[in-house]
């Protein structure tokens, strides 16, 4: 039995009545930051040392700036505050003289709005009517009510009854205010099964899932086609802070997000009806890195604007607590040469992919599409003994992968037989 932290995101519906609340609020975590930050300044210029968030607490608590939060959202303020400067510290004990001190929030002669967080006291929360109530401080009290009754909307697969919420932050993002739920819940699934499944992510085919006998390609066709309207209706924009201009990045965002929660859960059910108990997934953390003259990577003017939009490290975080749910265990692996290598008999050429898509090895003929090629390679990161086994395996299915394709009405996967069958 384990506990597991997961973080949900919703939208405020009512937003015309509680953004000057929430801005008040805002503006006031941003003026205890800047308080903080100066008090901390004083310390490390008369003793050298920098005071740790018991000590800002301690000092602060009767200042107005403090007053003006719910006080365990004051503290948290600080608490940031304090941690901000021990990651400084810790950079600077590295060696790396470049970090620099926490800095002061300030938007030209104004604070902008910064992030407020609830505690357990500071907030309540009605599930029945999915709306939360968040608590102000002694000062933002006066003349009006005690509270922000925020009503909220939260993905249609969320249900927030079923968690023990944490803590509710208000963060101000495109231009509106949002809520995060922090919860906890206590989980202990089963596996589905022992076997084993691999995952190759990309650019085309954004997964290519290996079973070890059968296969499913997740094109990314939809998820392409979005970056590229967006990009091409955002230039059309004379501002690139306009209303319209913020209206195209957050349905963009709002989008690519379902697109990425639907590609993990199809995945994750495929895996739970073939009783995967382990998915292995190719960690692709520095496809971003530069090339070895120091330069960024160019993957030519179609694949940057794919690698922009395509968001492995969230990906990789969907799938993996999604996969938790249903006990499957998430593994990631090096990519390193499982695009060279063949995945029937191990040999490893450069020249073996011959051409998009397709992989042709010399030494045994097999034929196969080349990310599920690669994907039976990160696999087999954790059977390896499958390529070299000498066995008459029938690899007919790696070159005859299913194919799921996103369906936009539905808003899920579904096998392309169906999608095509929906079509007028």
């Amino acid at each position: 039995m384990s506990r597991t932290i997961r973080t949900f995101e919703a939208t405020i519906t009512n937003q015309q009545q509680v953004c000057d609340d929430l801005d008040q609020l805002g503006w006031a975590a941003s003026k205890l930051w800047n308080v903080g930050r100066y008090y901390a300044q004083e310390r490390w210029d008369e003793t050298g040392d920098i005071p740790d968030d018991g000590e800002l607490k301690a000092e602060l608590k009767r200042h107005d700036r403090y007053t003006d939060l719910h006080s365990q959202s004051s503290q948290r303020v600080l608490e940031e505050l304090a941690e901000a400067f021990t990651g400084w510290f810790g950079k600077r004990r590295n060696g790396d003289d470049r970090a620099r001190p926490p800095g002061y929030r300030k938007h030209g002669d104004s604070h902008p709005r910064s992030t407020v967080s609830f505690k357990a006291a500071g907030f309540k929360h009605d599930a029945q009517f999915t709306r939360v109530r968040l608590s102000k401080g002694r000062n933002l009290k006066e003349h009006r009510s005690d509270f922000i009754l925020c009503e909220y909307q939260t993905r249609p697969d969320v249900d927030l009854s079923e968690w023990d919420i944490q803590q509710v932050r208000t963060v101000y993002k495109r231009d509106e205010w949002r809520l995060q739920f922090v919860c906890r819940t206590t989980i202990d699934p089963e596996p589905p099964g022992d076997e084993v499944a691999g995952v190759d992510l990309g650019i085309c085919n954004v997964a290519a899932v290996s079973f070890g006998g059968e296969s499913v390609l997740y094109p990314g066709g939809a998820l392409k086609e979005d970056e590229y309207y967006f990009t091409k209706q955002k230039a059309k924009c004379d501002d690139s802070s306009s209303r319209e201009a913020t209206r195209l990045d957050r349905t963009r965002t709002g989008r690519r997000t379902h697109f990425l929660h639907a590609l993990s859960k199809s995945i994750v059910e495929e895996c739970v009806e073939r009783g995967v108990g382990t998915l292995v997934v190719g960690d692709l953390g520095g496809i971003r890195e530069d090339d070895e003259n120091g330069e960024p990577r160019n993957w030519g003017d179609h694949g940057n604007l794919d690698l922009h939009g395509w968001a492995f490290d969230r990906f990789t975080t969907l799938l993996g607590y999604k996969a938790e749910a249903e006990g499957i265990d998430v593994e990631l692996v090096s990519e390193r040469d499982t695009s060279k290598s063949c995945s029937a008999c191990g040999h490893t050429d450069d020249n073996q992919r011959v051409e998009r898509g397709l992989y042709v090895c010399d030494a045994c003929g097999t034929v196969s599409n080349a990310d599920v090629n690669g994907a039976e390679n990160i696999r087999q990161k954790v059977l390896p003994s499958l390529a070299t086994d000498g066995g008459d395996r029938d690899n007919g299915w790696l070159a005859q992968p299913a194919v799921h394709l996103f369906d936009r009405s539905e808003g899920s996967f579904v096998p392309r037989e169906q999608a095509v069958n929906r079509e007028p």
